[in-house]
């Protein structure tokens, strides 16, 4: 079992390498072993292309000129089961099939429903030894966004604020306060990179002007997100430039203009983060980073949608202003930016 372990960490940290880019797809790595030594690995690299199985398989045969012996006598690691219907690419269960692949090991079943355990039982059909459930804690957390999509049907929430050391989240007079040194924004930038969306309130975008990308960090802009109740915002802010596509949730119209989307909510007085989750579902949207302002934040909190909190303390103090969000939850690590300090949690 430590074997089997040491195996699929190697593919989880493949894995992690296809965040932001195969959503709505699950991030997943896989190896090739022979002889306690691994001959081939790979990893989804994005959404529409080539599963972790097939390219660590082609690896294989790249490298090996007697790569159809050696698949025959091997181990293929995947961090999660092994597809068995047709996509975007053909069923990795049947490409396993093809090369003769003796024995799978697997890190946890795909909760997906043309999948889910289907995979596993093609492979046994076909005579594979299948092992289930090494790091299974671990392939899920990987794939938490995922999994939040498939079983909930909405995407995950992370909420993500900064606080003055004195708790305040802004000063009460709508002017800009930077709380955070220049290592916690360019943290955040990194973070953007990995999700699908980042969601503000009105306020925020008034008052900051943000352009809600991710220029400091390597990767794609997410998609943006914005309620504007009653469309109120001057449309030569940074978030209306076209650069992504941007969302726009308020009351009065639903239209596209240009990469502009703006979507109507019947009922904008109870409800409104469950019928915005709703929507965002719908268009695929996996994860979203919610960054403020209180009001927007307060209202997921009490909403109780939320799956991670990060937030941000600041040397500073503002005596008074705005207070910050307040959120109970699991403590999964507390680390240092800069000068700055974050508290990591989780919903429990």
């Amino acid at each position: 079992m430590v074997q089997h372990e040491k195996y699929m960490q190697r593919c989880i940290e493949l894995a992690g390498l296809g965040i932001g880019a195969v959503s709505p797809n699950p991030m997943v790595g896989a190896v090739v072993v022979f002889d306690d030594k691994i001959i081939g690995e790979g990893y989804h690299h994005k959404y529409g292309e080539a599963h972790a199985e097939v390219n660590a398989i082609e690896q294989v045969i790249n490298k090996h000129p007697n790569s159809s012996e050696l698949l025959k006598q091997a181990t293929i690691y995947v961090s999660l089961e092994p597809c068995a219907h047709y996509g975007k690419t053909p069923p990795c269960a049947d490409l396993i099939i093809k090369h003769q692949i003796p024995k799978v090991i697997v890190g946890c079943r795909d909760p997906f429903n043309q999948v889910d355990g289907k995979g596993i039982e093609k492979l046994k059909d076909a005579g594979i030894e299948v092992v289930v459930g090494v790091l299974e804690k671990e392939c899920q957390w990987l794939n938490r966004r995922f999994f939040t999509r498939v079983q909930k049907h909405r995407p995950y929430i992370i909420l993500k604020w900064a606080q003055t050391s004195d708790g305040f989240f802004a000063p009460d007079n709508n002017s800009q306060h930077w709380i955070t040194g220049i290592e916690s924004r360019k943290l955040v930038h990194q973070w953007r990179s990995e999700e699908d969306a980042v969601l503000v309130g009105k306020n925020t975008v008034a008052t900051d002007n943000p352009q809600l990308n991710a220029r400091y960090a390597q990767g794609r802009s997410p998609k943006r997100v914005v309620i504007d109740r009653k469309l109120e915002l001057n449309q030569n802010l940074n978030v209306f430039d076209h650069s992504v596509e941007t969302l726009i949730f308020n009351e009065l119209k639903t239209d596209i203009e240009g990469k502009n989307k703006y979507i109507a909510l019947e009922d904008f007085d109870r409800y409104v983060p469950q019928y915005i989750l709703f929507q965002l579902y719908l268009q695929d949207i996996q994860s979203v980073i919610i960054e403020g302002g209180a009001h927007t934040l307060n209202s997921f909190i009490e909403a109780d949608l939320w799956d991670e909190a990060r937030i941000f303390t600041g040397e500073k103090e503002l005596k008074k202003g705005i207070k910050a969000p307040a959120v109970i939850g699991k403590v999964t690590g507390e680390y240092s930016s800069g000068k700055d300090k974050i508290l990591m949690l989780v919903n429990s």
